[in-house]
């Protein structure tokens, strides 16, 4: 029997815009029975939330800090208590910074990044997996990395660390899961490059891989999410990209991605979102 989102509670992070909300609704158009949704932008995340409300679904807005384990905790419980335990979990909130290494602030920067792109993953699976565990029921975990996690990239260290620990960590958690019997629990690993959601404003995309449009991608990554697919690299040429860094010497690599492929380039005009 396939696994549908149908009469479930799907939790979504950073969802009060671009992708999350796209995410959002989807599992409202799919009839999940409680939709739940994380960001620390209570304006946007109120606007999304009245958006949703009255197509079907319950709608459960939470304002949450990700960088805050405490924030994390203390809102894991309060949809424990308000909603129960969601049978989806997307892990789809993420910041970039677009600088070089030692312009980076340790705070604003560095730990910001990691704190929300990485730790704030782990942070929210590990309150809700046990209970995931014990209910025996079909589960779904989505997530989002990034090709750069794969291949390194110029003025985007941090990030491209963030997202090189995700990819680690998630299909780790897969690989346990199945290790300890867990098989009613799925894990995709979300890989995608640059998205047009003003994330990446100015970021240029490499040889064979143009910007991507968010609905594709979150079609895309939902459909993979529900087969339990264990990883999802878009567009094709990303694992090619992966595929090449593996095999090519270094020196060798560094030319293709660098001079053709213009890997090492993209980021050169970024200007990302107005924060």
């Amino acid at each position: 029997m396939s696994f549908t989102v149908e009469g479930q509670t799907v939790l979504i992070t950073g969802a009060a815009s671009g992708m999350g909300r796209l995410y959002a609704e989807r599992a409202v158009t799919e009839r999940a029975a409680a939709v739940v949704l994380w960001d620390v932008d209570a304006d946007a995340l109120h606007a999304t939330a009245d958006l949703l409300s009255g197509a079907g679904s319950s709608v459960h807005s939470y304002v949450v800090d990700l960088a805050s384990l405490e924030e994390i905790t203390a809102a894991a419980a309060a949809v424990r208590n308000d909603v129960g335990i969601p049978a989806v979990l997307i892990n789809n909130a993420g910041i970039v910074r677009g600088k070089y290494f030692w312009e980076h602030d340790q705070a604003a920067d560095i730990a910001l990044v990691m704190s929300i792109n990485t730790l704030a993953l782990m942070h929210l699976t590990r309150e809700f997996l046990p209970d995931l565990i014990a209910a025996g029921n079909q589960t779904r975990i989505l997530n989002v990395a990034s090709a750069s996690g794969t291949l390194s990239v110029p003025r985007m260290s941090v990030y491209t660390a963030s997202k090189w620990a995700v990819i680690g960590w998630s299909d780790s958690l897969r690989l346990e899961l199945r290790e300890a019997g867990h098989n009613h629990i799925r894990v995709t690993t979300l890989i995608p490059s640059y998205i047009r959601t003003g994330m990446f404003e100015g970021a240029r995309g490499p040889l064979f891989t143009p910007l991507m449009d968010p609905a594709d991608v979150v079609d895309k990554a939902w459909r993979a999410m529900l087969v339990g697919r264990a990883r999802l690299q878009l567009p094709w040429s990303v694992a090619l990209g992966s595929a090449l860094r593996g095999v090519l010497p270094q020196p060798v690599w560094d030319v293709v991605a660098g001079r053709v492929f213009k890997v090492y380039s993209s980021m050169e005009h970024f200007t990302g979102r107005a924060r």
